[in-house]
């Protein structure tokens, strides 16, 4: 185990939270964004991981492999025909 340090829950609006330490934020490479989750007795505190993180070499894999393809045959409309430049 890390470092443990004392602290109280406090009010804060209509919620509460608690206050972290710099030296434990420091500790933990926490930032702005977490994801707070219970486990057991515990509140786990993670870095909440990046939105669509990944998705560029699952999209390279998808190439490679040829599942790329359009799911739905294109449906043209009248609007397409007559008012968008190819």
């Amino acid at each position: 185990m890390g470092t443990a340090i004392r602290t109280r829950i406090v009010k804060i609006g209509n919620s509460q939270g608690i206050r972290i330490p710099k030296l434990l934020l420091e500790q933990s490479g926490l930032h702005t964004e977490v994801e707070v989750e219970v486990e057991g007795d515990r509140l786990v505190i993670r870095t909440a991981p990046r939105q669509r993180a990944g998705w560029d070499d699952a999209f390279a894999a998808m190439a490679e492999h040829h599942d790329d393809a359009l799911l739905d045959n294109p449906s043209p409309t009248d609007w397409d025909a007559a008012e968008w430049d190819w």
